[in-house]
C-alpha cells in the first residue's frame, strides 16, 4: 500500500493552467505590491504546488525575502550544475539560514548524461547552449515535474529578451509566476537597504550577473548587467526561460 501512494505521489497530476487564467491574474493584481500579492495567492492556495526557483545571483535575496516574509515553508529550489562559484554555494546556505526557509531543494546534472555528453567538463568552451541543456535546462524540467506552478526572480530591465514580462505568463501547462517583473534595479536596492539583505559575495567584484564560473565574467562600467554573462557569444539566456513574451530567435535551440 505504501509503495502504491509513493507512486501516485510521483503522478503529474497537476490542472493545465491557460493562458486565461494568466490574464486573469495578471488583471487581478495590477497595480498590487508583490509582498500582498504572493501572501494573497499562497493563502488561498492559489498557485497549487509550487516553488521559486533561484540562482542565488545578486539580486536573489530580495524575491526570497519576500516569499519567506509570506510563507517561509515556500520550497526553494537551486539547479547545481556543478560548475557554480564556490562562493555562490555559500551564499545559498547563509542566505537560505537568515531567512529561515524550512524547505530546501537541490538538483543535479544526470552524472550519465554527463557522461556521454560532457566527458571532459569543456562543453561550456565549444557548446554553452548544449552545456546550458544538460547542467541547467534538464535537470530543472525535472524537478518542476511534481509542481503547478513556479515562482521565477526575472526583471524586465535585465536585458532586451525580458522587456515584455508580465507577473504571470504560462509554460506547457504549468503556471509561472515573476513577482518583481516591473522592479527596476532602484527598487532592488531599496529593499537590499530596508531589509539589511546580505550580498552576494562577488558583487563588490563587479560581477552583476552570476551563473556558472566558466561562463561568467565581470562587467564593466556601462555595460548591461548581463554581459558578463557569455561574454563572447551570441547568447543571452540559459534556456529556462522561454515563453510566448520573449523573442524565440534570442532563445538557444536544443
Amino acid at each position: 500500500m505504501a509503495e502504491a501512494a509513493r507512486r501516485i505521489d510521483m503522478l503529474d497530476v497537476r490542472p493545465a493552467f491557460t493562458q486565461a487564467d494568466a490574464d486573469a491574474l495578471n488583471a487581478r493584481f495590477a497595480g498590487v505590491d508583490a509582498r500582498t500579492m504572493l501572501r494573497t495567492l499562497f493563502r488561498e492556495g492559489t498557485l497549487g504546488r509550487t516553488a521559486v526557483v533561484s540562482s542565488f545571483g545578486t539580486e536573489s535575496a530580495v524575491l526570497l525575502h519576500l516569499v519567506a516574509d509570506a510563507d517561509p515553508e515556500i520550497p526553494v529550489l537551486f539547479v547545481d550544475t556543478l560548475k557554480m562559484f564556490p562562493e555562490t554555494l555559500e551564499y545559498r546556505e547563509a542566505l537560505l539560514d537568515r531567512l529561515g526557509v524550512v524547505n530546501r531543494a537541490v538538483v543535479t546534472p544526470d552524472a550519465e548524461v554527463l557522461a556521454r555528453k560532457d566527458e571532459n567538463g569543456l562543453r561550456w568552451s565549444y557548446d554553452p547552449d548544449g552545456c546550458c541543456e544538460i547542467r541547467k535546462v534538464e535537470p530543472l524540467k525535472r524537478a518542476k515535474e511534481g509542481l503547478d506552478s513556479w515562482i521565477s526572480g526575472r526583471k524586465a530591465f535585465q536585458s532586451v529578451t525580458r522587456q515584455s514580462l508580465p507577473r504571470f505568463e504560462v509554460e506547457d501547462g504549468r503556471l509561472k509566476i515573476n513577482p518583481l517583473g516591473d522592479w527596476v534595479k532602484a527598487d532592488l536596492e531599496a529593499y537590499f537597504v530596508a531589509h539589511d539583505l546580505p550580498r552576494h559575495p562577488l558583487e563588490a567584484q563587479g560581477y552583476l550577473s552570476i551563473g556558472c564560473a566558466p561562463c561568467t565574467s565581470k562587467v564593466m562600467p556601462g555595460e548591461d548587467p548581463r554581459a558578463g554573462r557569455w561574454r563572447g557569444w551570441d547568447k543571452v539566456e540559459c534556456g529556462i526561460h522561454v515563453s510566448a513574451t520573449d523573442d524565440p530567435a534570442n532563445e538557444p535551440a536544443f
